[in-house]
């Protein structure tokens, strides 16, 4: 997805027939939230996001029961798109709260001044890792891993051990394996574009990516296409005689097989290459000049509420930012911890990320 990140199990689960849910409101509940006002109030909160946001509609349900306020959710196209309305409406915004804004973008959300500062209630059980802003205009709420995937039937099949790093990919075994998405039309292509940078640095990731592209790398559009089409492995690409065994994806690819496989499999038909993934963190953050700047604020604290964050995994294929937060049986099961993702932190991509993705271009597109 363009922006949207890492959830494409969203999309994966549309190439292999299922249907998500949606967050919807849900009815007004007679209680006010602890330390509001007697003063009449918006008993709305409109929540801008991505298209992938999604919840279960009982977990909503609970907190707009609890809380009071109903819950609109304006999708509005992938994180890049959705966060540039939001520029171009600074002071008078869509909504009360923007979700989606990743460490790929923030320092652009940021240095535009579109949040105001709110430190969440709760915020100290999130992992100080993902604390970038230390004036709390954003708050971490989820976060996953841009990972090459491997077609494990392949690799056996072949009797070849599925490269584990980015130094892998460019030896012999793997020519013309691999698919990777364009870094200037697709998250997941731009993250993965990082990946190098943060192995390789400055003056290394272009040096590799000429070794990629004589190694046989193919570069297409996006996350869709190299994934469900060109991919071996995934249930769409296998419909699609994709012949790439090699793509890059995310490390909750894999549970996101097992869960909407049909029938379900016992294993995940697809592995993760550890060593060759970038760490995105996904922020929300209170509009300045939201018109129930109350109920923003509650909104947040639910976004990094237990109750949300043990829902997330299942309904955007993301890990949670929360020290509290447990994951469900099918990431445990079929998911890896990547230990060691590669980095680059908000403000080093704010000022090289357009050079960067043209130098990329000219070097393996052109």
């Amino acid at each position: 997805m363009s922006t949207t990140k890492k959830i494409a199990g969203a999309a994966l689960a549309a190439a292999l027939g299922v249907t998500t849910l949606s967050a919807c409101g849900g009815g007004d509940a007679k209680d006010k939230p602890a330390g509001a006002s007697d003063a009449p109030k918006s008993k709305t909160v409109t929540l801008v996001s991505h298209d992938s946001f999604n919840v279960t509609e009982s977990v909503l349900k609970e907190f707009e029961q609890q809380s009071g306020y109903t819950v609109k959710v304006l999708k509005s196209g992938d994180a890049g798109a959705a966060l540039n309305q939001e520029i171009l409406t600074k002071g008078s915004p869509r909504g009360d709260v923007f979700f989606g804004v990743d460490n790929t973008l923030l320092s652009r959300a940021l240095d535009n001044g579109i949040f105001t500062p709110y430190e969440a209630k709760g915020l100290a059980e999130v992992k100080p890792e993902y604390v970038l802003d230390k004036e709390h205009r954003v708050t971490p709420i989820d976060s996953g891993d841009i990972c090459v995937n491997y077609d494990k039937a392949y690799f056996a099949d072949k009797k070849i051990a599925p490269p584990q790093t980015l130094d892998d990919l460019t030896k012999p075994e793997y020519k013309n394996l691999l698919v990777v998405e364009n870094a200037a039309t697709s998250s997941p292509g731009l993250g993965f574009m990082l990946a190098s940078v943060g192995k390789y640095g400055e003056e290394g990731w272009k040096d590799y990516w000429s070794k990629l592209k004589a190694n046989g790398v193919e570069v297409v559009d996006g996350w869709e296409q190299a994934y469900n089409e060109r991919f071996s492995g995934s249930a769409g690409g296998k419909k699609a005689k994709g012949d790439r065994p090699l793509v890059v994806s995310y490390a909750s690819s894999p549970p996101v097989e097992v869960l909407y496989g049909d029938p379900q499999p016992a294993e995940a038909p697809t592995g993760v290459a550890t060593g060759t993934c970038f760490r995105q963190i996904e922020f929300a953050g209170l509009l300045k000049g939201a018109k129930n700047e109350e109920g923003g604020k509650a909104l947040v604290d639910f976004l990094i509420s237990k109750k949300f964050q043990e829902d997330m995994p299942l309904q955007m294929f993301v890990n949670p930012v929360t020290k509290d937060a447990a994951l469900p049986e099918l990431f445990t099961k079929h998911g890896v911890v990547v230990e060691k993702p590669e980095n680059v932190t908000p403000e080093t991509i704010a000022k090289n990320r357009e050079q960067w993705v043209k130098a990329w271009t000219a070097l393996v597109v052109k």
